[in-house]
C-alpha cells in the first residue's frame, strides 16, 4: 500500500474502519441479545423474550453488510499481513456473532415455556452459567474492538470453566427425570437453554481464536481443554 497514492490509501484506512465499525455494532447487538435472553429465563421477564427475535434481523443484515464489505476489500485492496489477517478473521467473526444471535433467541423463544424445579435445582445454576457466558462473550468481543490477544487468551482459558457447569447441569437435570418423570417437560427445557448457553460459549471462544489469530499470526492449539478433558475446537 505504501506506493498507492494518499487519498487511496485514505479510503482504504476508511474502509477497514468501516467493517471494524460493522463488527462493533454487531457485537454490541448480539451481547444485547443474549443478556435479554437469560434475563427472559431466569426472571421470567416477558419483555425481555421479545427483543432477541426482534434484533435477528437487523444482526442478519450487519453480516451481510460485512461480508460484502470485506470481499470488496480483498477484490480491490489486496491487503497484506495484519490486515489480511483481520478481513478473514472478520469474515468468520460474523458468522459466530450471527449464530450468537440465532442461539439467544431459541432461548428467548422458549424462555417462558421454563419453569423452576421444586427442591435443590432452581435458576441459580442457569444463572451462574448465563453470567460466566455473557462475562466471555463480552470479553471476547472487547479483545476483537481492541486487538487484545491476551484478553482473546482468557476468554479461550475460560471455556473449561462453562464446559463444566453445563456437564453438572446435565447430570443433575437427567437424575431429576429418572427420578420423577413429572418433571421430564421443565428438565428438557432448562436442558435446552442450557445447551444453547454452552453454544454461545463455543462460538465467543471461537471468536477469541480468531481475534488471536488476526493480532499474533498464529493459531491457538486445535485442542481446547474441556472440563479436565480435551476436545477438539470448532
Amino acid at each position: 500500500m505504501g506506493t498507492e497514492p494518499a487519498h487511496t490509501v485514505t479510503r482504504y484506512d476508511q474502509e477497514l474502519d468501516r467493517l471494524r465499525g460493522i463488527v462493533a455494532r454487531m457485537g454490541g447487538l448480539v451481547e444485547r441479545q443474549t443478556a435479554q435472553a437469560i434475563a427472559a429465563v431466569v426472571d421470567q421477564n416477558e419483555e425481555a423474550a421479545l427483543e432477541p427475535p426482534e434484533l435477528d434481523v437487523e444482526v442478519d443484515t450487519l453480516e451481510r453488510d460485512a461480508e460484502s464489505l470485506a470481499i470488496r476489500i480483498l477484490a480491490l485492496r489486496a491487503p497484506m499481513a495484519v490486515d489480511l489477517r483481520l478481513i478473514i478473521a472478520v469474515l468468520k467473526i460474523t458468522g459466530d456473532l450471527e449464530r450468537i444471535g440465532d442461539y439467544a433467541s431459541s432461548i428467548a423463544r422458549r424462555a417462558l415455556k421454563v419453569e423452576p424445579l421444586d427442591g435443590a435445582m432452581s435458576f441459580s445454576a442457569l444463572r451462574n452459567m448465563g453470567r460466566l457466558v455473557q462475562e466471555n462473550l463480552h470479553k471476547a468481543i472487547d479483545a476483537m474492538a481492541c486487538n487484545d490477544s491476551e484478553r482473546a487468551m482468557e476468554v479461550w482459558n475460560a471455556d473449561t470453566a462453562v464446559d463444566e457447569l453445563y456437564t453438572a447441569m446435565f447430570r443433575e437435570l437427567v437424575t431429576y427425570m429418572m427420578e420423577d418423570p413429572r418433571k421430564i417437560g421443565p428438565c428438557i427445557h432448562l436442558l435446552f437453554v442450557a445447551k444453547n448457553l454452552e453454544r454461545i460459549g463455543d462460538h465467543a471462544t471461537n471468536i477469541a481464536e480468531r481475534v488471536y489469530y488476526a493480532v499474533t499470526g498464529e493459531m491457538l492449539p486445535a485442542v481446547r481443554p474441556r472440563g479436565g478433558a480435551a476436545r477438539k475446537g470448532n
